[in-house]
């Protein structure tokens, strides 16, 4: 009778996590995700990726007045506060002040996304610093995080070289690779986020409860650790 390894020799797991930072269930996402790791801290290594979507790519770059981005999508502020109900009940779980008076202007994402990927390139640690600048940013201080000086200030935060992010946001590049990002991840099915993709196979849809993705994490690691070896690693 043969049983399974333990999970500490799992092999290493990746998280790629498709995300827009204006979106708030996104936040709070990212909260239960830590939570998530906490419990699995020591089973297996996680590698998590922060992945570039859009939920409104119609916004100009300059973003929209808040007021009238309510009006358009909730019909007003009330209708705003009755959709927000729950998102300020799942952010107090999660001990995130959301703020969405603070909010003037409904940010175009994409430029954010373009900084999220240069922080990339300085480690996952530093994306992950930069994501958690620009929702605080957007969601507790009410800044447009569109704007090229937030932007700015955000990258110092994380550890990027301000001057070189400058000098990066005034031309365009990688605007059509996080744009293809973006697509991609809608080609791949993802019409919601946050969307979780563990091992590049099995996803899971919304800020499910940290116990949930645990699970999940747990699963693939599972399945991982039980995969039969290839042929050449079974040939004598």
């Amino acid at each position: 009778m043969t049983t399974a390894p333990p999970l500490h020799l799992a092999p290493a797991l990746t998280v790629d996590i498709v995300s827009d930072v204006m979106c708030p269930w996104c936040y709070i996402g990212k909260r239960r995700l830590e939570k998530a790791l906490a419990r699995v801290r020591g089973e297996f290594d996680v590698e998590v990726r922060w992945r570039p979507y859009q939920l409104d790519p119609t916004l100009p770059k300059h973003g929209k007045d808040r007021k009238q981005y309510l009006e358009e999508k909730f019909g007003g502020v009330e209708g705003a506060d009755q959709a927000y109900a729950a998102v300020r009940a799942a952010g107090a779980e999660e001990n995130i002040p959301f703020a969405f008076d603070e909010i003037q202007v409904s940010a175009n994402t994409l430029d954010a996304h373009r900084v999220i990927r240069w922080a990339g390139s300085q480690g996952l640690a530093a994306q992950d610093e930069m994501v958690e600048t620009l929702f605080k940013a957007y969601f507790e201080d009410g800044k447009n995080i569109g704007d090229d000086q937030v932007l700015l200030e955000a990258a110092g935060k994380a550890g990027l070289e301000p001057e070189i992010v400058e000098r990066l946001l005034s031309g365009d590049a990688d605007r059509d690779t996080v744009s293809a990002e973006i697509d991609q991840a809608r080609q791949m099915g993802v019409t919601g986020v946050p969307c979780f993709i563990i091992d590049m196979k099995y996803a899971v849809v919304g800020a499910q409860p940290a116990e949930a993705l645990a699970d999940a994490m747990r699963k693939v690691a599972q399945e991982k650790a039980l995969a039969p070896e290839t042929p050449e690693e079974t040939e004598s």
